[in-house]
């Protein structure tokens, strides 16, 4: 989240002007963090502790979306396309409210697809160092040898980049193709397009079964439903934030 000034975050709360807030951080009865504020500082009121008359000030509740779509193949994850391509937000559209997708499926993927307009949340889950596990479903052509199962579930570079060990389970094998369980700790572009293709093996389907504890379960092809409060505090816990 962006960081705004104190007395800024005063009035987002509702409780006083910007004149008052500057009065009462004159006067010493507003702290940051454990320490004094002063006129001007900038906060950040995801991480920052704000103390006013030594009980913390927090913000009125804002009620925001959370949505869990069985994106189908053929969409692509935006909200508009100059190509006319057709975009996630239509299979939407019955929702009264604009939310933006968390992270990318690409246009022949399918499957979960987290979307939102809870700004802190969507930032938070998209950095590096929040990444939650990802499960997806991967149909191959043909059977995975020892050494190709190897090399995928072993070091592996990628566009110059280090990957995470990345778990995989063989879930069937018959003469249509493979399909492997694949859960990935962090979210690289087409990386597991990119894996199977550096050992050899063509992506016939890939699905996206789950994001952290969010499970795609029965959700139908090209329909969304709204997160339970259980699934949505699960989101807050993985990377850190507080509700």
């Amino acid at each position: 989240m962006e960081k705004i000034r104190l007395q800024k975050y005063f009035t987002d709360c509702g409780v006083l002007s910007r004149r008052a807030a500057e009065k009462e951080i004159e006067e010493g009865r507003v702290k940051v963090n454990g320490h004094p504020a002063t006129l001007g500082m900038k906060i950040d009121p995801a991480k920052d502790l704000i103390l006013w008359n030594g009980k913390p000030l927090q913000a009125a509740p804002t009620k925001h979306s959370y949505i869990a779509l069985n994106k189908p193949r053929g969409y692509i994850t935006s909200l508009t396309d100059p190509q006319n391509r057709k975009c996630v937000t239509e299979l939407i559209a019955d929702h009264h409210g604009r939310v933006y997708p968390i992270g990318r499926l690409d246009y022949i993927s399918e499957g979960l697809l987290l979307l939102t307009d809870d700004g802190t949340l969507a930032n938070r889950m998209m950095h590096p160092k929040h990444h939650l596990p990802k499960v997806y479903r991967v149909k191959v052509a043909g059977r995975v040898s020892d050494e190709q199962y190897e090399a995928l579930t072993g070091e592996m570079e990628i566009d110059g980049y280090q990957l995470q060990p990345v778990a995989v389970d063989v879930m069937q094998e018959d003469e249509t193709g493979t399909v492997l369980r694949m859960t990935l700790t962090e979210g690289r572009n087409r990386q597991i397009r990119k894996m199977c293709a550096k050992v050899g093996l063509t992506v016939k389907r890939l699905c996206r079964l789950s994001v952290g504890d969010i499970k795609l379960d029965g959700l139908p092809v090209g329909k969304w439903r709204y997160l339970t409060e259980k699934e949505v505090a699960s989101l807050y816990k993985a990377t850190g934030l507080s509700r």
